[in-house]
This record gives C-alpha cells, sequence and structure tokens, in this order.
C-alpha cells in the first residue's frame, strides 16, 4: 500500500497573508512544516494552487525534492483528487500547513494504525475528538474513498473542507476512527493553539521556534513549555477557530 502525506497551501490566507511563507529562526513556516513531514519517511506532496502567488511555495517544494500537484483555490477537495491520481496513491495522510510544529510520531502512530487495519472504508484522525492542541492535526484514509468523495460531493462547504463527505459519513458506510493523545501530560492539552492563523499565532509560534528551539522538540516537551509559561498561551487563546463552512 503506497501510503503519501498531501499538505495543502497557498499564499493568499486571510486572516494572516502569505503565512507559511513568513519566518522564524530563519526558515519559513512552511520549511518548518515540510521537515517535519520528512521525517515520518513517507512520501510527501504539496497541493498548491495554480496561482501565480503560490510560486515559492512550488518553488520550496521542488528544492526540498518533494512532489507539487497544482489545481483550484477554492475546490481543495478536487485539488486533492488530482494529487492522489498524479502519485497514484493507496491511502493519504491529509495535514493543512498552518501546523509548523507537527509531530511526525503522531502522524507516524495513525498511519500504523492505518496500515494495520487496511480497509477502504477506514478513516483515521487524532482530531475527531481533540485531545492534542491545534497543530497537530491529520486525516488518514484511502484514496479510493476521496476519489468517490470528488466524483459525489456537491455542498460548497464538501468542495472546500476536503474531508466533510468522509468525517460526517454523508454516505453512511465509514468507519471512523479517533486516536487520543492518551500519554498527555497536561490536563487539557487540546486548549493550546499551536497553529499558524493570526498575527498573536505567529507570535506563540515564533516564540517557541526562537527562545526554546520549537522545531526540534516533540509534542510531549512543546506542551510542557506551555504549561510551565502561562504567557505564552496568553498570546493566543482568545482566537477562535474557523468553523466548518466559514
Amino acid at each position: 500500500m503506497k501510503i503519501g502525506i498531501i499538505t495543502q497551501a497557498r499564499a493568499t490566507s486571510t486572516r494572516l497573508p502569505a503565512k507559511v511563507l513568513l519566518t522564524a529562526g530563519g526558515r519559513t513556516f512552511l520549511q518548518h512544516h515540510l521537515d517535519h513531514l520528512q521525517a515520518t519517511g513517507l512520501p510527501v506532496i504539496v497541493a498548491t494552487t495554480t496561482n501565480i502567488d503560490d510560486e515559492p511555495i512550488v518553488e520550496l517544494a521542488d528544492r526540498l525534492g518533494l512532489g507539487v500537484f497544482r489545481g483550484s483555490e477554492l475546490d481543495v477537495l478536487n485539488r486533492f483528487a488530482g494529487a492522489i491520481r498524479e502519485h497514484e496513491l493507496d491511502g493519504v495522510v491529509r495535514v493543512t500547513s498552518d501546523c509548523p510544529l507537527i509531530d511526525p510520531q503522531v502522524v507516524a502512530a495513525g498511519v500504523d494504525r492505518f496500515r494495520a487495519e487496511a480497509d477502504e472504508n477506514l478513516y483515521v484522525s487524532n482530531c475527531l475528538e481533540r485531545t492534542y492542541p491545534r497543530g497537530m492535526d491529520y486525516e488518514i484514509f484511502s484514496g479510493a474513498r476521496l476519489l468517490k468523495a470528488d466524483a459525489d460531493a456537491t455542498l460548497p462547504a464538501d468542495r472546500e473542507h476536503v474531508t466533510s463527505y468522509l468525517h460526517q459519513n454523508r454516505t453512511g458506510d465509514m468507519r471512523l476512527v479517533n486516536l487520543p493523545w492518551t500519554d498527555s501530560p497536561a490536563p487539557d492539552a487540546s486548549k493550546y493553539r499551536l497553529t499558524l492563523d493570526t498575527a498573536d499565532d505567529r507570535e506563540l509560534l515564533t516564540r517557541l521556534i526562537e527562545d526554546f528551539d520549537g522545531a526540534a522538540l516533540n509534542i510531549a516537551d512543546l506542551v510542557a513549555i506551555m504549561d510551565k509559561h502561562p504567557e505564552l498561551h496568553a498570546l493566543n487563546e482568545h482566537i477562535e477557530q474557523k468553523k466548518l463552512g466559514e
């Protein structure tokens, strides 16, 4: 079974324009993200758009020797379907490029579970019920099921958000599995935001990377820092995540 990671990235983000191309610790947030994905040992494909603004994203992926697929900006489901076909993936790990500190071992554990069952109807994630901080999210599913979703999904939210057709179980035959963080050192690690969506998120991630060498740390170490330094959590605890369909 060929499993690859597809990460979606674009420069035309609205809350924080070109956020993945901003830098911390001498590297773009996108490069931090891709470094962590490459550490899984899986093929990594960057799914970006045909917009000229996304040329720097393509150039970085090419420089790192990663796969690239360019498609629709708004129909992200179709963009993923094109990447699956072009790279002939049987299984897909979907992540988003606003997760510069995503822990490769967290992703690898999800892949191990998916491989063990090899069920085309299986959907594995760590955020159906949130125990990890935002910024550690992954979803794993069969390429065939996403291609079917691309053929059948008509709701605009399903076209934009890629996997809602699967995890909302619109066909009634998906088997949804959530992998919680069972050894979390924090009472509620899900309250933390290690994702990049706003200027306040950027401030937190920059502090973690530049002051605590956060790009070299695993999830347990990052959460331990957040627990020890409540002033870091205060930087972005007020941010509300966009809801499905917004």
